[in-house]
């Protein structure tokens, strides 16, 4: 696992062998966004000593969407922690493991993707989780001076972007990826494409400066440029 520091003092990313996760530092609290596939917290944990922080630093972790990749090592960082677990109220049952994950409709091009990914090796489920606050489009967060919820169905049901405008900075969980080669595109294995691609170009009304993908390297300067051209970019087939 690697740290990138984003913003100094500030942002920091985590990268894994599949995907990321964000750390948020406020001068009072400590918020994780998203935790890593299952098996990451001693690899978080070591990260956020090397910062100067502990896992019991940690005031709140903040889940985009209930993946394995993003939602991995919640279970243990919160029981470590004692941090409160929020994500989407659409998202929470399968969270908590209370119900079974939907899948996603791949398209075509998708799905020798998700072979590919596969015939490397699959990640392990991730344990149960408790979520402490559900959320919804439009809660308010109190994180970098005041952070929107913004409600992306699409990828999955209850998928969350978060907005921190004090900042320009913007987390849209897995509604976005960003290629090897720099390409901003709509996140692949969506169980709705056609929300998917609503929320997809819903976040190039936003005005910011930095955009932090679950996959590929954040956009750094001119985010909202970088957003509205991979709109006006791509043709979306909504086929299969």
């Amino acid at each position: 696992m690697d740290t990138v520091e984003l913003r100094p003092g500030l942002l920091y990313m985590f990268r894994f062998s599949v995907g990321q996760a964000y750390l948020w530092r406020d001068a009072a609290s400590l918020t994780l966004i998203d935790t890593g596939p299952p098996g990451s917290a001693p690899d978080l944990a070591a990260a956020l000593t090397h910062l100067g922080l502990q896992a019991s630093d940690l005031d709140r972790i903040l889940l985009t969407h209930f993946h394995a990749d993003h939602i991995g090592s919640a279970a243990e960082l919160a029981a470590h922690s004692g941090a409160a677990v929020l994500a989407h109220r659409w998202d929470a049952p399968v969270i908590r493991g209370d119900m079974p994950a939907p899948q996603p409709v791949f398209t075509a091009e998708e799905r020798p993707l998700h072979e590919r990914i596969t015939a490397a090796g699959s990640l392990p489920a991730a344990p149960p989780c408790r979520v402490d606050r559900e959320l919804a489009e439009g809660d308010l967060l109190d994180l970098g001076g005041g952070a929107a919820v913004i409600g992306m169905p699409g990828h999955t049901d209850g998928s969350i972007a978060i907005h921190l405008p004090a900042h320009r900075l913007l987390f849209t969980g897995d509604a976005v990826a960003r290629t090897p080669g720099g390409r901003v595109i709509l996140g692949p294995f969506n169980v709705d494409r056609a929300e998917a691609i609503n929320s997809f170009r819903k976040l190039a009304g936003f005005d910011v400066d930095v955009a932090c993908f679950g996959h590929g390297d954040p956009v750094l300067a001119d985010g909202s440029a970088a957003l509205r051209e991979a709109t006006e970019r791509q043709s979306f087939r909504l086929g299969p």
